[in-house]
């Protein structure tokens, strides 16, 4: 395959994306870089000079400068040797095992498109693209109109049978226009959802691409081209409205929408309004501006009547509208989720008042204090069909990589009544967290991972943060886990000063030890002694590593290594029958879970007979004896067990098919 990068004096800012194209997993004999240099003026084109010479599998072309990678990724189309092109900037980069994933999704597919999972710290992302894996999908059975950006893997002959290729000069929306071009014809896009391919890096001296002021007359002429390639390929109806209100609602209702249109100077907002609302008449139809949301469809009104004022306040109203969600319970389950109650809604103000609507014979409306002024006197927005369409979603992003993963969610819009007539809907359901691995996708990487919460609602899409207004029981509810195999940590904890939920997992910034101070050790007697911790465990939990610590009062110490096992959805450690090299005496009991320079969480105190045996004082508490039972007897079945394993499992194995079931059905019986 063949990635093609535009470079143009980037500087330092390459480095990341030069560095990920020489960690990739598929092997340099399998893949090219070309880099297009558009005439830079720096030192880049010494540097890949050498690269190159360093690298066989990189190449550099340079041209005239044309002022922008439409032609630069034309030139390196017209020169790949590969059966697909990537395209990738000069300051983002990939994943390690991008190219390898991409690549095999699309040979395993005869694949004409494979977009991959992408991630960014400063521009949006279709999170909604990229919900799963999907090994076939065209434009009409695929949300594929939310992702208009190139950087995706092209089949290389499919782009030149179709004449396929970038206008060249400056210009805006030249991305749009390609992928609408390419979308049409592909008879097979394949999306990889379970893995992050692709980084969008914030620079620091704000000159990403894209990130200049447009000028409203040349933008929407260049949109107008794009809105004809999707009249030229559809036919009137439902899925022409479809694609057109997606253009409608991000590309024109957008830019007249808070916070952008409250920035504008007026002759810019007056500018844009008269560039946006002939396209607006020309394209978006009634069947398009049904479709919106009631807060989008009442703005598109206000444009449809050039009511420029009406557009600036409605933005000044939305924008105090805001998400809020309240966590109303907290548990880990059988399957190593953290499961959670919660309710999301739309609110005003900082104060989170209900978004209020208006209940009037049977119908819901929205409430004519937000609407005042915007329509005719009397005339009310109906919203009752839209309720069923109110949703939240639940999602995990990283504060670092900004990779974000959407979690499963349930959920139901209730509307509750508030007074004089007037209601709220709020969503009430629940939620789980997956630290590790579902379907395809990994375990979460080591970082802080915070819980979002977008509401969907009336056109308006609100992201809150979930904990800040939770249940008074939450708190004791919040345990620590050791979860995977090997076992590592994943501490759900809430921030300071905003006590937002986040998890930390494999000990970004809280240690084990840390998070269980203060929560119960428990003691478990038997042939040799266990502790339990208050540290979530599933069944399958690996072993992980501990160190004993016992202290005496002269101060001196001695350190025993122990491990850890899964009981009962705990962590317990399993300590041993002797302590090998420690003195005779009384000394105070600790241990460290985090390794030697982590925290020592205090156990209690504890004996060293003069043979060594080390034994619990019985100041530390006991294990109930309800779960003591339910322990002895799970150790009496794992005994058997692996003893008729031992003993028995060879004479089984020679039995005829149906003797091994009836043995193993009285074997069951037995164990009960």
């Amino acid at each position: 395959m063949s990635v093609v990068i535009p470079v143009y004096n980037p500087g330092k800012y390459i480095d990341p994306c030069i560095d990920s194209l020489l960690q990739q997993t598929l092997p340099a004999e399998e893949f090219e870089v070309i880099f297009v240099n558009d005439g830079s003026t720096d030192d880049t084109p010494a540097r890949l000079e050498k690269l190159s010479a360093d690298h066989p599998h990189f190449r550099l072309r340079t041209i005239p400068n044309s002022g922008w990678p439409g032609k630069p990724r034309n030139v390196g189309v017209a020169e790949a040797r590969g059966e697909y092109v990537q395209f990738l900037d000069q300051d983002d980069h990939l994943a390690p095992d991008a190219l390898r994933r991409l690549y095999d999704m699309g040979m395993r597919n005869a694949s004409d498109i494979v977009i991959g999972k992408v991630a960014s710290n400063f521009r949006g992302v279709p999170h909604g693209v990229f919900r799963k894996d999907r090994e076939k999908c065209t434009l009409e059975t695929a949300p594929l109109y939310d992702s208009l950006t190139p950087h995706k893997m092209f089949r290389t002959e499919f782009l030149r049978e179709n004449k396929i290729a970038y206008p060249e000069g400056k210009r805006r929306l030249e991305d749009q226009l390609y992928m609408m071009q390419a979308y049409f014809p592909a008879k097979n896009v394949s999306i990889v959802g379970s893995y992050t391919c692709y980084f969008y890096s914030k620079r620091d001296d704000g000159k990403n691409a894209g990130s200049t002021r447009i000028v409203p007359s040349g933008y929407y002429d260049n949109l107008r081209e794009v809105l004809e390639v999707v009249e030229a390929n559809t036919k009137p109806g439902t899925f022409r409205d479809l694609l057109l209100r997606r253009f409608y609602r991000v590309e024109m209702l957008s830019r007249l929408s808070e916070p952008a249109i409250m920035r504008y100077d007026p002759d810019f907002r007056d500018d844009m309004c008269d560039a946006i609302r002939p396209l607006a008449l020309r394209f978006m139809h009634d069947g398009v501006h049904d479709g919106l949301g009631a807060i989008t469809r009442l703005r598109s009104t206000l444009l449809r009547e050039d009511d420029r004022q009406g557009l600036l306040e409605l933005a000044r109203r939305a924008a105090d509208v805001k998400g809020a969600a309240r966590l109303e319970d907290l548990s880990w389950q059988p399957d190593g989720r953290l499961g959670i109650s919660l309710s999301a809604r739309l609110a005003v103000g900082d104060g989170k008042a209900p978004f209020t609507l208006l209940r009037r014979d049977g119908r819901l409306y929205l409430h004519p204090d937000f609407t005042e002024g915007l329509l005719p006197e009397g005339e009310l927005v109906d919203v009752t069909d839209e309720i069923r369409d109110f949703k939240f979603e639940v999602a995990l992003r990283n504060r670092e990589t900004a990779v974000e993963w959407p979690c499963p969610a349930e959920f139901t819009p209730v509307v509750e009544d508030l007074d004089d007539g007037t209601c709220e809907v709020v969503l009430h359901g629940t939620g789980r967290l997956p630290s590790e691995a579902i379907g395809h996708r990994g375990p979460l990487t080591k970082g802080f991972w915070d819980v979002w919460v977008p509401v969907r609602a009336l056109g308006l899409v609100r992201k809150a943060r979930l904990g800040a207004d939770r249940a008074e029981r939450v708190d004791a509810a919040v345990h620590p886990a050791l979860l995977g195999a090997p076992a590592r940590p994943v501490i759900p904890y809430f921030t300071h000063p905003h006590s937002n939920l986040t998890l930390d997992v494999s000990r970004r910034g809280k240690k084990l030890g840390g998070a269980l101070t203060d929560r119960p050790v428990l003691r478990i007697p038997g042939r040799t002694d266990e502790i339990r911790l208050d540290a979530f465990a599933t069944a399958a939990t690996g072993a992980a590593g501990a160190e004993l610590v016992l202290s005496s009062g002269s101060g001196s110490k001695h350190s025993v290594q122990v491990a850890t096992k899964p009981m009962l959805g705990r962590t317990h450690l399993v300590l041993p029958a002797r302590a090998a090299g420690v003195p005779a005496g009384s000394w105070q009991l600790g241990v460290r879970l985090d390794g030697a320079e982590g925290p020592e969480l205090v156990i209690g105190d504890a004996t060293v007979s003069a043979d060594g045996r080390l034994r619990i004082d019985e100041t530390v508490p006991l294990i109930d004896a309800e779960s003591l039972r339910t322990m002895q007897k799970q150790r009496r079945r794992s005994v058997v067990r692996s003893g008729l394993r031992a003993v028995g499992g060879p004479l089984v194995r020679r039995l005829p098919p149906g003797g091994r079931k009836k043995i193993r059905r009285f074997v069951g019986s037995l164990l009960g």
